[in-house]
């Protein structure tokens, strides 16, 4: 077990950590203009990256899962509570097409790594497969993969350290692009522009991130029937995801449309998102008067950002990884690059190109945060929704790949 100054099941320490870290992310985030330059985001990313690789945090933690398992949920349909439900179907139209196209993107940049880099590299057609099939959707995809190729547990346990580091590096790219004059000289940016029409003149004290969340009055009530209302979301959708998924058949021996059916229906954050936007638009009186969620759910996801960043181990990957990161590189920048090319020749928003990437790359989750992060708040719900198709297309693109890469 490598040593650290917290260890993995110092639970109240780390929780700490984690709380406080992301608290102090948002505070200097709103208190100068330089971190709100930078985002909040990538200060608790990289503050986070900065503590596991001075050895003060464990890279692994049970705390970290239940981030994931637990937070991330709750914060989705907190986010989702004040979504306009007309702007969710008019964006979702435009997100769908460019995240196909990242997908595209995805699928080029591990065949040309894997054409690269199969001498060198043991096991390549397996771990291409796996990272082509979780640059579409997500960790979900990679673990469906690699269960299907069953590469060994070393190369597996690489490909994940590799895929945390240039996760790290693409996210912070997502998060600077948008402040970069070429690409706002390029692209259209119609929602960044929307959030920077309220900015105050250069010598106002004051930062976006500050504006954006200025104080609100918020009740007890309000508090209690966002958590509430989340967590029974939350329950009711998982519960509905195990239920069909023990209901609907699925193996070698069934139907195309009944294993279509199994992935769609069995898939817990797009059943969640899918209840949230139903009760939305069945009680809407009832979301319009609550306050906080916004800022309830904003906080879960910022704890989330450190997560994020900290797996990434810049020892480990020198000692196990170094081609492995050149090629999960390869992949990241082919999905970004191919989004920025056909984006441009579709005169495709900026931010619909940088979302759909990070959706295809991190999954729905880290799109939805980024949104979140820049103040893009009609396409959070979007961008939820788009996200999890790759969760549905992410295995057959995998499948597929693997099956040709080992031809070779």
């Amino acid at each position: 077990m490598i040593f650290t100054i917290i260890q993995a099941d110092d639970t109240w320490a780390l929780w700490g950590i984690l709380a406080i870290w992301a608290s102090v992310s948002i505070f200097l985030e709103q208190k100068y203009k330089w971190a709100s330059f930078l985002s909040g985001a990538i200060i608790a990313l990289a503050g986070a990256l900065i503590l596991s690789n001075l050895k003060i945090i464990p890279t692994e933690s049970p705390v970290y899962d239940a981030v994931w398992a637990y937070l991330v949920p709750l914060a989705i349909p907190l986010l989702l509570f004040q979504v306009n439900m007309k702007e969710l179907f008019q964006e979702s139209r435009k997100l769908l097409f460019i995240f196909l196209i990242c997908a595209v993107g995805t699928v080029i940049g591990s065949t040309v790594g894997f054409l690269l880099l199969k001498d060198y590299i043991p096991e390549l057609a397996k771990i291409a497969a796996a990272i082509g099939a979780s640059y579409v959707g997500g960790g979900v995809n990679f673990a469906t993969v690699t269960a299907k190729f069953e590469p060994s547990s070393q190369m597996v346990s690489a490909t994940v350290v590799a895929d945390n580091m240039v996760m790290a590096l693409l996210f912070a790219v997502y998060m600077f692009v948008p402040s970069m004059k070429f690409f706002r000289k390029h692209f259209k940016t119609p929602h960044i522009q929307e959030v920077e029409a309220g900015q105050y003149g250069e010598n106002d004290r004051h930062t976006l991130a500050e504006k954006y969340w200025a104080k609100k009055e918020i009740s007890l009530k309000d508090v209690a029937a966002s958590i509430g209302t989340s967590f029974f979301l939350v329950v009711a959708s998982f519960k509905l995801a195990e239920w069909f998924g023990t209901i609907i058949p699925t193996g070698p021996n069934v139907s195309v449309v009944q294993t279509l059916l199994h992935t769609i229906l069995s898939e817990k954050y797009l059943l969640l998102s899918t209840l949230t936007f139903l009760v939305i638009y069945l009680f809407p009186s009832y979301f319009k008067n609550i306050s906080g969620s916004q800022e309830i759910g904003t906080y879960f996801i910022y704890i989330f950002f450190v997560v994020i960043g900290v797996p990434a181990s810049i020892p480990l990957i020198v000692e196990k990884a170094p081609l492995l990161i050149l090629f999960v590189l390869i992949v990241g920048m082919s999905n970004l690059i191919v989004g920025l090319l056909l984006g441009k020749v579709f005169k495709i928003d900026l931010e619909h190109i940088l979302l759909a990437s990070n959706a295809t790359v991190g999954g729905p989750t880290t799109a939805s945060a980024m949104a979140i992060a820049k103040g893009w708040g009609s396409l959070v719900g979007p961008i939820l929704v788009v996200g999890t198709l790759g969760y549905i297309i992410g295995n057959y693109i995998g499948f597929a790949l693997g099956y040709w890469y080992l031809t070779f």
